[in-house]
């Protein structure tokens, strides 16, 4: 194979200080700190660069460094130990009640010294890591403590997490009140999906290979489907997802945004608004689904108990912090029809569950059968179809199934797998998927971040159907086993079609 071409970022990421809220909560510990870790052994950090915790816990800043030294490097032992020596010094911690306004003030003291000790140039990141129902709050009081406002050339952003509001009315509200301080370029709703090498690559892979973007089209293309799966129960977080569900929690975000890269047209340039124009375009073309069609084309399960790894596992009802009673969804799959030119006709099914046999996120794209002319005198029935398969996580590559002639005297057809794998690229550092985003917010690079206008989109196709839901309680859950495919009535969804789920290797 021939040596890989390295295309790394020209520069370091722009001085700052990011300030994380909710800094003793699991995300700064499993995937934020390691993330820019990570940053400072790519040499992508900026050398003028420090953390700050905000959180309750009463400890000074070197109790919270120890405290991260030694949870982190429990957490994640592939650490680079050395970046994180050199990151530690440059770590603070404030003590504080989000909701109260001295909180805000010991930041923007520390803030300043902070500037001055690490010459940040007083730009600033932060980073909401708590729950969804502080947003407004944190966001309010970092406007009252004047800690958004940009002066002297230098820049302030807020990182909001999902979920971004519970319905559409939400969304519009909550992005109301962000839109009270803040200017929507100086929002970043983040979403740690397409911080992922290969959702980044599906970009790449269909408008840098001329061979693809011509047939990427409703002439070529018979259906598109994305799964993704969840071995895993709500682990610990029965609380938050009994009130979530995973339409909300899944599809509703992850998904869309997974649809909107396969669906896109061209950007006219890789600049942020120029990508995100196409794909709030994709969005706004999905036509809501309405009354008869959300029990025809959305159907929703809850698992029981089951067998996974041979290992009993208790249904959702039985988890930590569920409702015994609950009605909440944890497995969804829908068909979605992309209401353009390029793809008016090809429907686009996806399904996501917790508690199915593997963790596995993957994107399918059928192709159409060709003609069986030709094959038909050799008793050919009928050609398994041209499939392609972007493995998202937790094995990163692409796959191509196409038809070859077994040797031998008679004409017999095998499907022959042309495979990819990241891993031919040689190891590398363990990445958490936040790395990327960090480092885009750090350049003021908005491609993989949401917009207002791609929320509100998004809401407005799943909002009928948590409408419908809400006021049609299932009889039946739960109503499948933890450890299979999930419900009948999701293979019935597709099958009525005349086609079939594509559950990969």
């Amino acid at each position: 194979m021939a040596d890989p071409q390295t295309s790394a970022p020209d520069r370091p990421g722009d001085p700052c200080a990011i300030v994380i809220f909710g800094a003793s909560g699991d995300l700064t510990k499993r995937k934020l700190l390691p993330a820019l870790v990570n940053l400072k052994s790519y040499g992508l950090l900026p050398h003028e660069f420090a953390i700050i915790g905000v959180a309750r816990r009463d400890l000074s800043t070197t109790q919270f460094r120890e405290m991260l030294r030694r949870e982190v490097t429990e957490l994640v032992p592939t650490l680079d130990r050395r970046a994180w020596a050199e990151l530690e010094s440059a770590i603070y911690y404030v003590c504080g009640d989000i909701n109260q306004p001295e909180t805000y003030q010991r930041l923007k003291a520390q803030l300043a010294e902070t500037a001055e000790r690490h010459h940040t140039g007083g730009n600033a990141i932060f980073y909401l890591a708590t729950p969804p129902d502080a947003f407004a709050e944190v966001v309010q009081q970092l406007g009252k403590a004047g800690l958004v406002q940009t002066e002297k050339g230098g820049w302030r952003r807020v990182v909001v997490e999902k979920p971004f509001g519970r319905d559409l009315d939400s969304a519009l509200e909550l992005n109301r009140q962000l839109h009270q301080v803040l200017r929507e370029d100086q929002i970043y709703r983040i979403d740690h999906y397409l911080g992922k090498e290969t959702v980044q690559n599906v970009m790449v892979f269909r408008f840098a290979n001329g061979m693809f973007e011509p047939i990427w089209n409703r002439r070529y293309i018979d259906h598109v489907q994305l799964t993704v799966a969840e071995e895993l129960g709500v682990e610990g977080r029965g609380a938050y997802y009994d009130q979530t569900g995973v339409l909300r929690d899944m599809i509703q975000n992850h998904m869309f945004q997974l649809l909107s890269l396969v669906a896109m047209e061209p950007p006219s340039t890789l600049g942020g608004e120029a990508v995100r124009n196409e794909k709030v375009k994709v969005l706004e073309a999905i036509r809501p689904l309405q009354g008869e069609d959300v029990l025809t084309r959305a159907v929703r399960g809850q698992y029981g108990p089951g067998i996974i790894d041979g290992q009993r596992v208790p249904g959702y009802r039985s988890e930590p912090n569920v409702s015994p009673n609950s009605r909440t969804e944890t497995f969804a799959a829908l068909k979605l029809q992309v209401e353009n030119w390029r793809w008016a006709g090809v429907p686009f099914y996806l399904r996501s569950g917790k508690r199915l046999p593997r963790r596995d996120t993957v994107i399918v794209i059928q192709f159409r059968r060709p003609p069986l002319l030709l094959f038909q005198q050799e008793g050919l029935e009928e050609i398994e179809p041209n499939r392609l398969v972007i493995d998202v996580q937790p094995h990163e590559g692409i796959r191509i199934y196409i038809k070859a002639k077994r040797p031998g005297p008679a004409i017999r057809l095998e499907n022959v797998k042309l495979d990819f794998s990241y891993k031919e690229f040689g190891e590398s550092v363990q990445a958490t998927g936040y790395e990327r985003l960090l480092y885009d917010c750090m350049i003021g690079d908005t491609t993989l971040f949401h917009r207002q206008d791609m929320v509100e989109a998004a809401w407005k196709i799943v909002t009928p159907i948590l409408d419908l839901w809400s006021s049609l309680p299932p009889r039946d859950f739960p109503n499948y086993a933890a450890g299979t495919w999930g419900l009948p009535a999701a293979d019935e969804l597709i099958q009525r079609d005349g086609r079939r789920w594509v559950n990969t290797e």
